[in-house]
């Protein structure tokens, strides 16, 4: 049985590693309630945003915005994975990496072989792990967390676009976590570039009457604002999403380490009772036996 110096030291320890967990808890519940808020108001105008943006797509042929919606096929990919800073989230960024290293190592193996997958990491937690895994990313972004705004996060989109329309990649894939709740993060990847057609209208029916809007002033000055826009709003979306999740994986992760702490305290301090009730049995049987030679 361990001693009881060694056992108070433990407990000393572990309640200081519990308030730790606890206060980084308090921390991530209250940035979470903000990132919550910003991605929950964000959503409905991007979501809206893009299904417009989508369903102009076959209007793009011929214009100037219709490069962001050409199909070149998949020969070169950029794969965007949006991570976080810091770590203590569970396995927050670790599933983003192994969908990052699953996409690359299957449905991209043959773009891979070729030299034709490139990464992009948001994040330092995701450029650890693929840099861990053998990849190289062509660049590392870590200071868009820093001060999380759709003004920051405008050059990034722009630069992922002037690649597409370079034809320096032929597709680009964004890799994150989406916000459901404080304890549920789902894992999305999507395609950014090329713009794809609204899905939506797979199970219309052939007699529907479609539509013939009306465009003021006219289609061509409305594709020109709304598309780079709507793409830069999905990406700000995304990071947005990612930040929340980021905040809830941590929240989750430090409030089941204080509970696992909660735990090891009770049994480490059942521990020191029983090696103090140990030691002051021993006591009094040194006494009781030093008492009864002296009276032999």
């Amino acid at each position: 049985m361990a001693s009881l110096k060694e056992v108070r030291n433990r407990i000393t320890s572990v309640n200081s590693t519990r308030q730790i967990t606890s206060a980084m808890k308090m921390v991530s519940a209250s940035k979470l309630r903000r990132a919550q808020n910003a991605i929950i108001n964000m959503r409905p105008y991007a979501q809206k945003l893009l299904s417009i943006m989508q369903d102009l797509t076959n209007d793009m042929d011929g214009s100037d915005e219709g490069k962001f919606a050409t199909n070149r096929g998949d020969h070169k990919v950029l794969i965007v994975t949006i991570t976080s800073n810091r770590g203590l989230c569970g396995a927050f960024n670790a599933n983003v990496v192994k969908n990052a290293i699953n996409l690359i190592e299957g449905k991209y193996s043959e773009q891979q072989k070729k030299g034709n997958v490139s990464l992009m990491c948001l994040g330092k937690k995701g450029a650890d792990g693929l840099i861990s895994a053998g990849y190289k990313p062509v660049e590392i972004i870590t200071d868009i967390f820093d001060q999380l705004s759709f003004e920051n996060a405008v050059p990034i989109a722009e630069e992922i676009m002037q690649s597409f329309v370079d034809k320096k990649f032929d597709k680009v894939i964004l890799i994150y976590n989406q916000f459901k709740n404080a304890a549920v993060q789902l894992l999305q990847d999507e395609q950014f570039l090329p713009i794809t057609e609204s899905t939506e209208k797979e199970g219309d029916s052939k007699d529907e009457i479609k539509a013939n809007y009306i465009f003021e002033p006219n289609k061509e000055d409305i594709l020109e604002a709304l598309v780079p826009k709507a793409i830069k709003v999905q990406l700000y979306k995304a990071l947005l999403d990612s930040y929340a999740s980021e905040h809830g994986a941590r929240m989750t992760a430090m409030h089941q380490a204080t509970e696992n702490a909660d735990e090891m305290l009770k049994a480490l301090k059942l521990k020191y009772n029983k090696a103090r009730q140990a030691s002051i049995t021993n006591e009094i049987l040194e006494i009781v036996g030093g008492a009864e030679a002296l009276s032999g």
